[in-house]
């Protein structure tokens, strides 16, 4: 299927690599006008060169840095339709050991920049009478482990937010869905790797623990972010969605 997002006007964070790159590109290939923005400032310009978007650098920690980031994408997009945010950081440790220099700046990336978005995002998404907020958890923020107090109670809060915000803006026509991926092999997860003692280790418990026996990949989680983007979900709102090959405990 092409031309889902025919048309849609989308901005989304966190987009230099890895998942958010895959997402951008999908958006992109359906049809989307779409600009990506990121901390990392040489690795976003190299992906908005390569899939043919437009990058603002955005640190999501600052206010003021999100609300010029949201005007900047939406002055180029001309009005806005869509905003995902999947900007994130991992950190792992045990919760005695942990410090809360670490805490504060997890809660700083994954749950306080998804209200920083919402704040400027959403007067915009009025304007367009209706739209999609798309946030990055994780199955993490559902089902915690050893070495993830911080980080489970980063993305625990994503979905709390989304659910309460879906309630909110459901009389402007606005969704609001949460994805919460399992374990996707990105270099974002090495933190949490060297936790577990390394890649062997690791694998094993994923073999353990995930019936289909793998990680994902990128490209297994970015046509969520389609869907939720799209008119099909039109009817999809206050959702958890959980991708992460069937894990059971």
């Amino acid at each position: 299927m092409a031309n889902r997002l025919n048309g849609k006007r989308i901005i989304i964070t966190g987009a230099a690599s890895n998942i958010g790159k895959q997402a951008a590109k999908m958006f992109i290939e359906e049809g989307a006008r779409v600009v990506i923005g990121d901390i990392d400032d040489k690795a976003g310009q190299a992906t908005a060169s390569e899939l043919g978007a437009d990058f603002v650098k955005v640190d999501v920690t600052l206010e003021e840095s999100v609300k010029a980031f949201i005007e900047a994408a939406v002055q180029k997009l001309g009005g806005l339709d869509v905003l995902v945010q999947n900007a994130g950081l991992q950190r792992s440790g045990g919760v005695t050991e942990f410090s809360s220099r670490d805490w504060d700046a997890l809660f700083a990336v994954n749950s306080r920049a998804h209200f920083f978005g919402v704040k400027y995002a959403v007067p915009h998404l009025r304007k367009s009478g209706k739209g999609s907020i798309v946030n990055t958890s994780s199955l993490a923020g559902q089902r915690g482990g050893p070495g993830l107090t911080a980080y489970s109670a980063s993305k625990g809060a994503v979905i709390a937010f989304g659910t309460a915000l879906a309630m909110e803006l459901a009389p402007d026509n606005i969704r609001v869905n949460t994805i919460c991926p399992g374990w996707v092999d990105t270099d974002f997860n090495q933190p949490a790797i060297d936790f577990m003692g390394g890649r062997s280790t690791q694998a094993d418990v994923v073999k353990r623990i995930v019936p289909l026996q793998r990680q994902a990949k990128s490209e297994e989680i970015a046509p969520l972010f389609v869907y939720l983007a799209s008119d099909e979900s039109s009817y999809v709102t206050a959702q958890a969605m959980t991708i992460d090959g069937g894990v059971y405990n």
